[in-house]
């Protein structure tokens, strides 16, 4: 089967620009009229608080300086850009700034996404395979530093790709992208590894009089892409840090997104992959022993943990898109071919510029204060507020709560700072606000001198509170319990602000 272009060339070369920006325009339209769903995550909470600290110190953080319970460890945040900017853009009872940042993201992401398969795959049809993979990658859609780096490891992949797909070596420019994706997110680690196992596919696919010169060109690419993740603040410890969450051992099938992919029922994912099956058997398309390795490489990653479905969602119709093209005779990509190709200039520059119109108009009309909010369960502002009057210093919180304590400028038992809190500890907690074993939960309450817990009204630990001799309830509503000790009174101000002693 043949596929020919009918349009004049100019036309198609214009497209090859312009189609993109308008999938990406309509994707970020669609994101931001859902952004809620991106306000469900306490961790972009302590995320701005970092990024607003980085701001007013005009330093980055080398320590803890969130928690009693690590107070003083070191600790390094390699997501500093990414927290800056969702500081820059957030106001106090306003979200609408992280939600638009991350609702950009995406639609960049998209746009980048078109415009890597525009030479296999006609726009349109992009935008319909596009559809699902987001759809399959919603439940990661957070305002969080990973949005951010999302367009930033796909231009960077995409490159790698698009240089295996014609047998040569990556561009020196996407040097700059992994300086800026190791700024923004520890998920450049996968870029880097990601290197060798695209320049093995662009090396065996190459002849071989020219393997031994092209696996020098990917080698020293390596090299200086490795260089270039250190381009940070931290300088090498940037990479050390990244990889320091790999460590966490156990603890990674506990905590959500680094859970292994869940099979129980059928979702996009799944589907997905009984797809991907079908369609190989089906089509008869035949992968090289490289690019199998990829996409195994892909899947795997996307088993492993929840949080790598939208790497694969995004990565896999790369990887397949030339093997498909050449099974099915597809020739789009010949014909864009010569400088007759080249997109003319003002043509490109008035739809852009037509585009980014209509995305601010749409953003000024929609995206009003006060049009989002963040989830309330994450954020008992009552119960706070009535430990802030007794003067708890020492609070037991879930994680997700930590998140808010540090936004209220109370130092946290735990947040979702796994890396930093250890994977010991952080079992230790589960077990505790679990239920799974009372001796930990008092071992922890006295080993770390607590005052007051705080947690959820469903968690089991809560419920375990009511019954330990030496604390008592004191508090509850529709989001969190507080329980304090029966030996600790309640600490009332005094006139000058300071508590009374005795009280």
């Amino acid at each position: 089967m043949s596929i020919s272009v009918t349009s004049s060339v100019p036309v198609r070369g214009v497209a090859r620009w312009v189609m993109p920006l308008c999938i990406g325009a309509i994707v970020y339209v669609f994101f931001l009229g859902i952004g809620d769903i991106m306000l469900r995550d306490s961790d972009t909470l302590w995320q701005i608080k970092i990024g607003q600290w980085i701001l007013e110190h005009r330093a980055l953080p080398y320590n803890d300086i969130y928690s009693f319970t690590r107070a003083g460890e070191a600790w390094i945040s390699s997501s500093w850009l990414s927290q800056v900017l969702f500081a820059l853009v957030y106001e106090p009872s306003n979200w609408s700034g992280p939600v638009i940042l991350t609702s950009l993201a995406i639609g960049v992401t998209a746009a980048i996404f078109v415009y890597w398969l525009e030479p296999y795959l006609e726009p349109a049809r992009a935008f319909l395979l596009l559809t699902p993979l987001l759809a399959m990658s919603v439940g990661h859609v957070l305002a969080r530093p990973h949005m951010l780096a999302l367009p930033v490891m796909l231009a960077f992949v995409g490159g790698l790709l698009a240089a295996a797909d014609r047998r040569g070596a990556p561009s020196w420019l996407l040097l700059p992208l992994m300086a800026l994706w190791a700024n923004l997110h520890g998920g450049f680690v996968m870029g880097l590894a990601l290197i060798g196992a695209v320049g093995l596919d662009a090396i065996a696919s190459s002849d071989r009089k020219d393997r031994l010169a092209l696996a020098g060109r990917w080698a020293v690419f390596g090299l200086a892409a490795l260089a270039a993740s250190c381009c940070t603040p931290y300088g090498w410890n940037t990479l050390l840090a990244s990889t320091k969450i790999l460590s966490l051992g156990k603890l990674l099938s506990m905590i959500w997104e680094w859970m292994p992919a869940d099979f129980s029922s059928l979702d996009l994912f799944g589907a997905s992959l009984l797809g991907l099956i079908a369609i190989g058997y089906y089509s008869g398309v035949v992968l090289s022993w490289t690019r199998i390795f990829l996409l195994l490489g892909l899947i795997w990653a996307a088993l492993n943990h929840v949080r790598n479905i939208e790497v694969f969602a995004l990565l896999t119709p790369l990887v397949l898109a030339k093997p498909f093209a050449e099974h099915f005779g597809v020739t789009r990509a010949l014909a864009l071919k010569g400088s007759e190709a080249r997109p003319s200039f003002a043509l490109t520059a008035i739809a852009a510029l037509a585009i980014v119109a209509a995305g601010w108009s749409i953003t000024r009309s929609y995206a009003t204060p006060y049009r989002y909010a963040f989830i309330g369960n994450q954020s008992p502002a009552a119960a706070v507020d009535l430990l802030e009057k007794r003067h708890a210093l020492r609070i037991f919180s879930t994680a997700p709560i930590g998140g808010y304590l540090i936004t209220r400028n109370i130092k946290s038992f735990i947040d979702g700072r796994a890396e930093l809190y250890g994977e010991q500890f952080v079992l230790d907690y589960f077990d505790a606000v679990e239920g799974k074993n009372v001796d930990t939960l008092l071992r922890l309450l006295e080993t770390y001198r607590i005052d007051a817990t705080l947690l959820n009204t469903t968690i089991p630990a809560a419920r375990i509170m009511d019954h330990l001799p030496g604390w008592k309830r004191l508090y509850a509503d529709d989001i969190a319990v507080v329980h304090v000790r029966d030996d600790a009174p309640a600490q009332l101000p005094s006139a000058s602000g300071e508590p009374k002693p005795g009280h």
